[in-house]
């Protein structure tokens, strides 16, 4: 097979694949939750050619939330790259989150509904494959001018602590459990990200 012919079909299949998240995001934008063959059937793709790419309604759904939120995540993690202040960053991304989980609710509902079938699942012994380490990426390039000052361990558990403070999930408590809105969800957030950031720092220091 010729190298031209590989390339072609490599983009195909990301046309393919685009194209189903494209009409999974739209469907769930008009209050929808679609299935796979919905997905396909709206784009004019093969039901059988759609489960080549997405094995069920919640691996679709789950990546549909979070390919909307890709433009939008890149712009902001290149704006927060200019600055060595870890704060800074961190705020920057705190606040980014909070917008984009405002912006695109319905998504990420759907991705917290899609994880919490999978942990149940899991429970049942049928645990699927592992997904969602995308904002775990995020907060790692927010903190990366840590990475020389801390130890290795103390800069992944900062990753994880941070993980439960920015997102949809910490939106969800602080808007529709402690009854908070706009600018003080952002200055919550961004509290609990500064305390995480000086525990890790202290630390570090008096070792």
């Amino acid at each position: 097979m010729s190298q031209d012919l590989t390339r072609e079909r490599t983009n195909q299949k990301a046309r393919t694949r685009t194209a189903l998240l494209e009409s999974a995001g739209a469907l769930i934008r008009a209050g929808k939750r679609p299935t796979v063959e919905e997905a396909a059937s709206a784009t004019g793709i093969s039901k059988r050619t759609a489960y080549r790419y997405f094995v069920s309604q919640e691996h679709l759904l789950a990546d549909a939330a979070l390919e909307a939120l890709r433009p939008q995540m890149d712009e902001m993690l290149t704006s927060v790259a200019v600055s060595d202040d870890v704060y800074a960053r961190v705020a920057t991304l705190a606040v980014g989150l909070h917008r984009l989980a405002e912006e695109y609710d319905a998504e990420l509902r759907e991705m917290i509904r899609a994880s919490l079938s999978r942990s149940a699942k899991a429970a049942e012994g049928n645990a699927p494959r592992s997904r969602g380490g995308r904002r775990l990426d995020w907060i790692r390039t927010s903190i990366e001018p840590l990475r020389a000052k801390i130890p290795a361990a103390s800069f992944e558990t900062l990753t994880d602590s941070l993980a439960v403070c920015l997102g949809i999930d910490a939106l969800m408590v602080l808007r529709d459990v402690c009854g908070l809105s706009g600018e003080k969800i952002e200055a919550r957030m961004i509290w609990m990200a500064n305390a995480l950031l000086d525990k890790a720092l202290n630390e570090a220091i008096e070792e």
